[in-house]
């Protein structure tokens, strides 16, 4: 997936910039596609601190265009039982300094899906400007993570096998919990 995306950015080199925006935007309003790919064309396209800012403003703006169209269509037809998880609930009902700040915490929260918070943001009583500077600050850090982690195993850098490794582990032991589940 990654070569073709730097396939399509060589070919379209004066608009490659706005090709991953776009791709960034139709990712976020998906909500359930993961990014990763088009970080790793982005860094392999552009270089690391270049690429990391496109991923970065790419998810920003699909964020905002994904806050926009849920809570156009999804607002006045949703129902607080949407959300069962507690912060989520609250963020439902938060408004002002509060939902900045829940909205700051779950985008640090790596397996907090990003769509998720943009849903329940849209359609709870968030204002975009609050939804917009929160999940902005609160994606930095998560994307600096990313694109480092992305860019190690691209390189094959010992920092690298090390996050492989790692995910290998995690992966192992998610499926043998499965497994183990499954079989009482």
């Amino acid at each position: 997936m990654k070569e073709q995306l730097v396939s399509l950015f060589e070919t379209y080199e004066n608009s490659a910039f706005l090709i991953s925006i776009l791709l960034n935007i139709v990712i976020s309003v998906l909500g359930v596609v993961p990014s990763v790919f088009l970080t790793a064309a982005n860094l392999a396209a552009f270089g690391f601190w270049k690429g990391t800012f496109v991923s970065f403003l790419g998810e920003a703006v699909g964020a905002l265009v994904s806050f926009w169209i849920y809570r156009k269509g999804f607002q006045k037809a949703a129902d607080a039982k949407l959300c069962s998880y507690p912060k989520g609930r609250k963020l439902l009902e938060a408004k002002g300094r509060e939902a900045f700040f829940l909205i700051l915490s779950l985008r640090l929260l790596p397996f907090v899906p990003s769509g998720v918070v943009t849903f329940v943001a849209a359609i709870g009583q968030t204002s975009w400007l609050i939804f917009l500077v929160a999940s902005s600050l609160g994606k930095v850090p998560a994307l600096l993570l990313e694109a480092y982690s992305v860019y190690q195993v691209m390189n094959w850098t010992w920092q690298g096998k090390a996050v492989m490794s790692m995910l290998s582990i995690f992966l192992l032991a998610f499926v043998w919990q499965k497994v183990k589940n499954n079989q009482t």
